[in-house]
């Protein structure tokens, strides 16, 4: 038998594909997904494969799972709730505190070593950019819904270091920019790109949140699982947290650009704005871009997908799935 990862959220963008990654490596895989967010068709291409093991399995109503981690060397946890711009803050909250709580609990008694996603929103309204992982985690007021995200991936990550300090298991919470890609969730939970692709696609006008002025960075999602397959193989004992992204920097209005030139080159760009009023009290960040020498030194990461690259990737995947789902 080869050596056995768990992937939580398995049927999503980057457990789909980083379970792609380590089926080719020769890893035994166990994915773990409720369909909550994830998608069916990401597994497809895993019919059939002998070491890949699929449970479909509800992370917050049962952590009695010890059997799943026997002979595991590695959990990833990277099931999660998103920004609840449409969805419920609540939900958002509960799934991310108590499925975070029951994974950790067991890969912490079972001597696993955890590397679970965070996201770059924890660095919330802090001003001083680009963020590094030394930098000041800053939120607004509890009235803000949308924090609902960013806090529960705060609390995860200091729930990690706490299991780790307790049960001395090897942990570290990697803290995403932007990705995206191929197996990318199609609506607002996998972000602005595939949402622009579909309305661009479709003839609609692109949905700018605010003015569009807000400052971003996308990472290919080919460069993330690269990151993560180093950051398995890196031996560790103390608990830590990463960046993990690119520095390119680019705008909402001039991402929507890029794309509508990509996909109808000779028709002018039709915008809908979207005032944050229509979220209720609704607060956004500026200027998000992460400082990530400290992921390129430790594990001599090569140069970032090229935006341009990426983006045509994502189109060709994302038209081909249009067509499928419909």
């Amino acid at each position: 038998m080869g050596r056995s990862v768990l992937v939580t959220g398995v049927a999503g963008f980057i457990g789909s594909n980083l379970a792609q990654r380590l089926l080719s490596e020769g890893f035994e895989v166990i994915g773990i997904d409720d369909f909550s967010s994830g998608y069916p068709r990401n597994l497809a291409k895993f019919k059939g494969l002998k070491n890949f093991k699929f449970i479909e399995l509800n992370l917050m109503t049962s952590s009695e799972h010890f059997h799943l981690f026997q002979n595991v060397e590695v959990v990833f946890h990277l099931a999660a709730g998103k920004i609840p711009r449409y969805t419920s803050a609540l939900s958002t909250l509960r799934m991310n505190a108590i499925s975070s709580d029951h994974i950790f609990s067991i890969a912490a008694h079972s001597g696993c070593k955890i590397i679970a996603a965070s996201t770059s929103d924890v660095y919330g309204k802090n001003p001083i950019t680009p963020f590094s992982e030394s930098s000041d985690l800053v939120v607004g007021n509890p009235d803000v819904r949308r924090w609902s995200y960013a806090i529960s991936k705060m609390f995860g990550e200091q729930l990690l270091y706490a299991y780790s300090e307790e049960f001395k298991n090897p942990s570290v919470s990697v803290r995403f920019f932007g990705a995206y890609g191929p197996g990318q969730n199609l609506n607002w939970k996998g972000g602005p790109i595939p949402v622009f692709i579909d309305q661009c696609l479709k003839g609609l006008p692109l949905q700018i949140h605010g003015d569009g002025s807000q400052i971003r960075s996308f990472t290919y999602v080919d460069d993330h699982i690269e990151a993560l397959v180093r950051l398995m193989a890196l031996p560790w004992s103390k608990p830590f947290h990463l960046n993990l992204g690119s520095d390119n920097e680019i705008s909402i209005l001039e991402l929507a650009q890029r794309i509508s030139s990509s996909i109808r080159p000779n028709e002018d760009l039709v915008l809908e704005y979207v005032p944050y009023s229509r979220f209720g009290k609704y607060e956004d960040v500026t200027r998000r871009i992460p400082d990530c020498k400290k992921a390129i030194s430790l594990l001599h990461l090569p140069p970032p997908t090229p935006f341009d690259e990426g983006l045509r990737k994502t189109i060709e995947w994302q038209k081909k799935t249009i067509e499928f789902v419909d």
